[in-house]
């Protein structure tokens, strides 16, 4: 059986490289002062879809919500093997807590026809909440899966997964249709292909167009904008080129169920963690005074 899957993905900040900016007073992650990324988990799940289709035949729809920048994401998507890329991108969403986020998804998921499987990653690195997939899942009224590492078999109406419990693992076998998530072990992404990069390289979005338009134009050249995006985006669409753009008005959303309004989670407060030296050591840059360093650690059980 041919297998149409959904993967939901993010663009998130790099938490490698955090700093005293990373967040702002409201609580909210500060994200135009860290390098933005794709979440590691998210390309797992997008290699467990790409294998099934590849295995099985079928198609592979990315789906992220977020800013007009997630565009890179879905560009890298492409260049991975997607066949579909959608962005959903809406100010009146921002700053959604998962439940906003959930509902938001679920109403995009449902505009998709025929959809028999949904990959999510475990988390995002973000949050860490691991809570988006089964919030999904439950407002969609599918059966779902998580932790999953390695989809062993696939019938017509099952699959059987094996999934990562820690210290163990479990192997299950579920219905059709049906949400998963995926762990980060599952697998080992497959780089973007070549041949696919020098054709998507130049895939764009709606709003990637504007702001095209308004650098080459100016922001008050209304006429002018409107022409080029209308001509850019037929000139796109013909080539298969054109990323699709949704809204909130797209998926039929309730906006009071959106956005920070339509959030039950509310920062609290925020403290922030100094970490200072309290004393130092110095280390000669030799192997003997290295390895001196490292008993000493194992024997005061730092290490080891």
């Amino acid at each position: 059986m041919a297998f149409n899957s959904v993967v939901l993905i993010k663009q998130v900040p790099d938490t490698k490289n955090i700093t005293g900016q990373a967040m702002l007073d409201d609580g909210t992650v500060n994200r135009a002062a860290l390098p933005a990324i794709f979440n590691p988990e998210d390309r797992n799940a997008l290699e467990a879809a790409l294998s099934l289709r590849d295995r099985c035949g079928g198609t592979v729809t990315v789906l992220t919500m977020g800013p007009p920048s997630a565009c890179n994401i879905l560009r890298d998507s492409l260049f991975r093997g997607a066949d579909r890329v959608i962005l959903l991108t809406d100010l009146r969403a921002a700053a959604s807590d998962t439940l906003a986020t959930s509902y938001i998804l679920s109403l995009a998921v449902s505009q998709l026809p025929d959809v028999h499987l949904i990959f999510c990653g475990r988390q995002a690195i973000d949050g860490d909440t691991a809570q988006v997939g089964p919030q999904l899942a439950e407002k969609l009224n599918l059966p779902q899966v998580t932790y999953v590492e390695e989809l062993i078999e696939a019938s017509d109406s099952t699959l059987t997964l094996r999934r990562n419990l820690g210290d163990g693992y479990e192997v299950v076998k579920a219905p059709l249709p049906l949400l998963m998530t995926i762990v980060g072990t599952a697998n080992t992404p497959r780089p973007p292909a070549a041949r696919r990069m020098l054709k998507y390289k130049r895939a764009r979005g709606k709003t990637e167009l504007l702001k095209e338009a308004a650098d080459k134009f100016g922001k008050d050249a209304t006429d002018e904008i409107e022409t080029y995006v209308q001509q850019r985006s037929e000139d796109l669409s013909a080539k298969g080129l054109l990323i699709e753009q949704w809204d909130l008005d797209t998926v039929k959303a309730d906006v009071t169920r959106c956005g920070r309004s339509g959030s039950a989670t509310k920062v609290h407060r925020i403290q922030s963690v100094i970490l200072t030296g309290t004393e130092h050591k110095r280390v000669e840059p030799t192997a003997q005074a290295i390895g001196d360093l490292v008993h000493e650690l194992i024997e005061d059980h730092t290490i080891g």
